[in-house]
């Protein structure tokens, strides 16, 4: 394997930036294992986490979707339980699923939940929370507006937040998407991440931009091709 991805990064020009279509190519071109991979858009921001007002937080629905399947946990009670259900969540319920992750349940990949019952869920917060898993109105995963919610994650919607040293990572499809969907993909995170700039973030926001695939080496992309709306 280390063969195969030095191999792969010596077909990359160390100072190029390429254009957001060539870098899509490049990192297609570039795969060398048998298994989908998921293509992974890094961005480096000029925020400082540390801050709170200068935390860059949210989600896009992907104009493709992620191409990955997605297990929906829901906690609903009432007729909110219902449209859970008929909505395609994959779980639904309060006290019993509350218990069942504190016992160490986690077959699922995202949580969506009612505002009235957030007291139960917030029992969970120190298992959830490090897991990035617990329910946000910032990210509409708490709401009552249940069907919505999953019919977004269901589409491809996909969580972003900034990590250590302002980078963020946005999964952009797989591999085996076309090429031009992978570009529309990308197109949106940016779009998303522009319009989450703090109000405190000073100087230049978008600073590098990079794509890769999960075992390739990463493309460095020519930030004035990822924000035109051509």
């Amino acid at each position: 394997m280390g063969k195969m991805l030095k191999a792969a990064k010596e077909k990359i020009e160390p100072v190029k930036e390429y254009s957001l279509e060539e870098a899509v190519a490049k990192v297609k071109e570039l795969s060398f294992v048998k298994f989908d991979e998921t293509v992974d858009m890094a961005m480096n921001l000029g925020v400082d986490p540390r801050k709170s007002d200068q935390m860059v937080r949210g989600s896009v629905v992907l104009p493709h979707g992620s191409g990955k399947s997605v297990t929906i946990l829901v906690f609903a009670k009432g007729e909110k339980e219902i449209e859970a259900r008929d909505a395609g969540a994959d779980h639904v319920g309060v006290d019993d699923m509350v218990e069942k992750i504190k016992k160490g349940w986690f077959e699922f990949d995202k949580v969506v939940a009612t505002p009235d019952v957030m007291s139960s869920v917030g029992k969970l917060g120190k298992i959830l929370g490090p897991k990035g898993l617990m329910p946000n109105p910032k990210l509409g995963t708490v709401t009552f507006d249940i069907a919505r919610a999953i019919q977004d994650i269901k589409a491809g919607k996909v969580e972003y937040r900034t990590e250590k040293a302002g980078v963020v990572h946005v999964p952009v499809g797989k591999i085996s998407f076309e090429a031009q969907k992978l570009v529309e993909n990308a197109k949106a995170i940016v779009q998303s991440i522009m319009k989450a700039k703090p109000a405190t973030s000073k100087g230049k926001y978008l600073k590098k931009v990079y794509l890769s695939s999960t075992m390739g080496p990463s493309v460095t992309v020519d930030i004035s091709t990822v924000t035109s709306s051509k």
